[in-house]
C-alpha cells in the first residue's frame, strides 16, 4: 500500500474545516439529544450540529425549517412504510414530497420542534434517515424491478440489506469517510439505475458460467466510473465492500473537500494499485472481470405496464419532476394494497411502480384516483424526465428547474408528438449535477443568460448525446447560456429531426449515435438548431432548414459550413449560389457574382446580418470563407 500512503502524505499538509468539526463529537451524541433539541428549538442547536452532524441523519437546516431525506434501500417500500411517509408529509411537511434520483423521498418544511416526532414515526415502520447526508455511504440504488422483472438475473435486495446492517445501522461507520460515497448494484440486463454513475458500482456480469458482478469505481458529476477489472460473486460483495470502505476511510483525502471523492484518489494512485490495497485489506485475491451483461436502457422506458416473472404486472406512475405529495403517497399505498401486493418501488428517474398487479386488476387500477390524476403526464416527454430540486427548495439552485422541466415537456408534447419513441431529458439546477444531466439524451444545466434586451434571465446549457447502454458516456455541450424561452425551440428542432429520420421504435440514444454524431459535428448541430430558431421564431419565416439524411461533408467543419451555406442560399432565395458547370462539382462550379446583402435583396424578409452570414459561409474564395461555426453563432445573435 506504499503508493496510497505516499499519495495521502502529499495531501495531508492540512485538513479541511469539516474534518475539524467532525472531531468535536460523535454524531450519535447529537442524535441522542434530538428530543432535547426539539424541545429547546433553535436556541438549543449548536452551530456544528446544524452545519454538519444533523446532516448525518438526513436533516438539513434551511433557516426556518428542515429538509429530511428518508433512506429507502433499493427504493423498495412496503404498504405500511408508504402509508407512514404520506401521513408524516401531511402532518409535518406541508403535504409535499420529492422523489429523488437516489430512489428515496425528501420531505421539506419540517419545524424543529417536530424533528424527533418525525424520526420516531418513521422508525416505527422500519424507515431510517441515517447516513443520507454528509460524509457517509448514501442510499444504495438498484433496479426498481429487482427480483421481479424478466431481465433480472440476480436479486440484489438481500445483498443491500446485508450492507445496510453492516454499515448504515452501525454507529461506528457514521461520519467516518473522507467524503460522501454513492453505491449502485445492478442484477439486471437493463440499466435502470444509472449504474455507472456511482463511487462504487456492482454491475451484472458473467464469468466462466457464473453470474456475479464486475466492479466499476470512482464516478462523480461529469465522470463515469472506471472498470476495476474485478469480478465478485453475490456472496463476496459484503466483504469486498467492507474492505473497499476501510481502504477509502484510511487513505482518502481530507484536505480539499472539492477533491476528496474516491475519484481523486483513484486518479492519483491508479485503479490497479487501489484494488491491490483492497485485496490485501480483505485478505482475498478476487477474480479478474468477467463479461459485463448490461445490454440496454431500462426495459420500462416508454411503457407503463411491465409484465413480471410471475405473470403479474408492475404499473408505472409518472410523477412530473418527482413532485409528489403525502396525500398521493397515501393513495399510492392504498392502491398498491387494493390492486396488488401492497408494495411500491421508487425509481431513479423520480417515478414509482405499484407492483404485482394481476392482469384482471389493471383496469381497476387505471380507473383509480391516483392513476387518473397523473394520466396527463403519461407521454414521451414526462416518462423519462429527471429534474433536481431547483431554487424552490435548494440553496444551490440557479433556476427553478422542476417547473422549467414540466413546462418544456408540455411544450414539446404539443409541438412534436412522436409515436414509438424514447427520449431521456434530465435537468440540473446548477453545476452540481444532481439531475444527472450529463448522461441524458438531452440534458440541461441551469445558469443565468441574457435575453435579446440584455436582461439577466433564467437559462440553461444544453447537452446532447449522453449514453446509458452497456457503458455510460457523458454528453456533449451543444449550447451554452441560452434563455429557457429560447432553449425549448432548439430542443424542438432536434426532436423534429428525430421524428423525421428515426427507424421504427429507435430510441433517441440510438438515433443520436447513428445519425447526429455519426453524420455531423456537434458544432454543425448547434448551428442547425440556432439557424432554425432565427428563421422561424425570430424572423417568422415559414421555412425549415433540415439536415440531410445522408450528408456528404463527412463531419469536417469547413465542408459542413460550405454545404450548409449553399442550402441556406437556396432555401431563402430559391436560387443556387453557384451556377452549374458541366462535369464540375459545386465547389468548382462558377460562383454567382453577389454582394454581402444579396440574400436580403432576393428575399426582403432576410435581414442584412443574416445575408452576411450566408455570404461568409459561401465566399467565392475558399480562403475567405468562415472556418468555424462558433463565429457564425456569435453573428447570429445580432440577427
Amino acid at each position: 500500500m506504499d503508493v496510497l500512503e505516499k499519495a495521502l502524505e502529499a495531501r495531508s499538509k492540512k485538513i479541511n474545516k469539516v474534518e475539524t468539526t467532525k472531531a468535536l463529537k460523535s454524531p450519535m451524541e447529537v442524535y441522542a439529544r434530538l428530543e432535547e433539541i426539539a424541545a429547546a428549538g433553535y436556541e438549543g442547536l449548536a452551530k456544528e450540529d446544524s452545519a454538519y452532524f444533523l446532516k448525518c441523519f438526513g436533516l438539513f437546516d434551511k433557516g426556518e425549517d428542515f429538509m429530511l431525506r428518508v433512506r429507502i434501500p433499493s427504493g423498495q417500500l412496503i404498504h405500511e412504510q408508504a402509508l407512514r411517509i404520506g401521513e408524516v408529509a401531511q402532518t409535518y411537511a406541508n403535504d409535499y414530497i420529492d422523489i429523488s434520483t437516489r430512489m428515496q423521498v425528501v420531505l421539506h418544511y419540517i419545524q424543529i420542534e417536530n424533528i424527533a416526532k418525525v424520526l420516531h414515526a418513521l422508525k416505527e415502520v422500519g424507515l431510517s434517515t441515517f447516513q443520507t447526508g454528509a460524509d457517509n455511504t448514501r442510499n444504495t440504488v438498484s433496479d426498481p424491478l429487482d427480483g421481479l422483472a424478466y431481465d433480472n438475473i440476480i436479486e440484489t435486495k438481500p445483498i443491500v440489506d446485508k450492507l445496510e446492517k453492516q454499515f448504515i445501522e452501525n454507529p461506528e461507520w457514521i461520519s467516518t469517510l473522507p467524503r460522501k460515497f454513492n453505491t449502485g448494484i445492478l442484477g439486471s440486463l437493463s440499466n435502470s439505475c444509472n449504474i455507472f454513475g456511482h463511487d462504487c458500482c456492482f454491475v451484472l456480469a458473467q464469468k466462466e458460467g457464473r453470474f456475479g458482478f464486475n466492479v466499476y469505481l470512482g464516478a462523480r458529476v461529469g465522470v463515469q466510473a472506471k472498470d476495476a477489472d474485478l469480478f465478485v460473486t453475490a456472496d463476496e460483495v459484503p466483504e469486498f465492500y467492507a474492505a473497499l470502505l476501510r481502504v477509502f476511510k484510511r487513505y482518502g483525502y481530507r484536505d480539499n473537500r472539492n477533491k476528496n471523492r474516491l475519484h481523486f484518489l483513484l486518479s492519483d494512485v491508479g485503479v490497479p494499485a487501489f484494488i491491490e490495497a483492497v485485496k490485501e485489506e480483505a485478505g482475498k485475491n478476487y477474480a479478474e472481470a468477467g463479461v459485463t451483461m448490461v445490454q440496454s436502457q431500462n426495459i420500462a422506458l416508454g411503457s407503463n405496464k411491465i409484465l413480471l416473472k410471475d405473470n403479474t404486472y408492475a404499473y408505472k406512475v409518472i410523477v412530473p419532476s418527482g413532485i409528489f405529495s403525502g396525500t398521493d403517497m397515501i393513495e399510492a399505498a392504498k392502491s398498491a394494497q387494493t390492486y396488488g401486493s401492497g408494495h411500491l418501488r421508487l425509481t431513479y428517474d423520480q417515478n414509482l411502480f405499484l407492483v404485482n398487479i394481476p392482469q384482471e386488476e389493471l383496469s381497476g387500477l387505471e380507473a383509480s384516483p391516483l392513476v387518473a390524476k397523473y394520466a396527463a403526464f403519461n407521454n414521451l416527454y414526462f416518462q423519462d424526465m429527471i429534474a433536481c430540486a431547483g431554487t424552490h427548495t435548494c440553496s444551490f439552485g440557479v433556476i427553478p428547474n422542476k417547473p422549467d422541466a414540466i413546462e418544456m415537456a408540455h411544450f414539446l408534447n404539443s409541438e412534436v408528438a412522436i409515436e414509438n419513441a424514447q427520449v431521456r431529458m434530465n435537468w440540473s439546477a446548477c453545476p452540481k449535477g444532481c439531475g444527472i444531466h450529463g448522461i441524458a439524451d438531452i440534458g440541461f444545466e441551469g445558469c443565468k443568460a441574457k435575453d435579446e434586451e440584455g436582461n439577466r434571465v433564467d437559462g440553461v446549457h444544453i447537452f446532447i448525446g449522453g449514453k446509458i447502454t452497456r457503458r455510460a458516456k457523458e454528453a456533449h455541450v451543444l449550447h451554452k447560456s441560452l434563455p429557457i424561452t429560447e432553449a425549448k425551440h432548439h430542443v424542438k428542432y432536434l426532436l423534429k429531426t428525430y421524428a423525421g429520420y428515426k427507424e421504427r421504435s429507435e430510441t433517441f440514444e440510438a438515433f443520436e449515435t447513428r445519425f447526429f454524431s455519426h453524420n455531423y459535428s456537434y458544432q454543425a448541430i448547434s448551428f442547425f438548431t440556432k439557424i432554425n430558431y432565427v428563421l422561424r421564431e425570430k424572423l417568422g419565416l415559414n421555412v425549415m432548414f433540415e439536415l440531410d439524411k445522408e450528408p456528404t461533408s463527412g463531419r469536417r467543419e469547413e465542408y459542413e459550413l460550405f454545404t450548409f451555406g449553399l442550402k441556406l442560399f437556396k432555401l431563402l432565395t430559391g436560387e443556387k449560389r453557384f451556377e452549374a458547370v458541366d462535369g464540375l462539382s459545386p465547389t468548382l462550379a462558377r460562383p454567382r457574382k453577389i454582394k454581402r446583402d444579396e440574400v436580403s435583396k432576393l428575399n426582403p424578409r432576410v435581414p442584412p446580418k443574416l445575408s452576411e452570414v450566408i455570404y461568409n459561409m459561401t465566399h467565392e474564395n475558399k480562403s475567405e470563407r468562415a472556418q468555424v461555426f462558433s463565429e457564425l453563432l456569435v453573428a447570429l445573435k445580432e440577427v
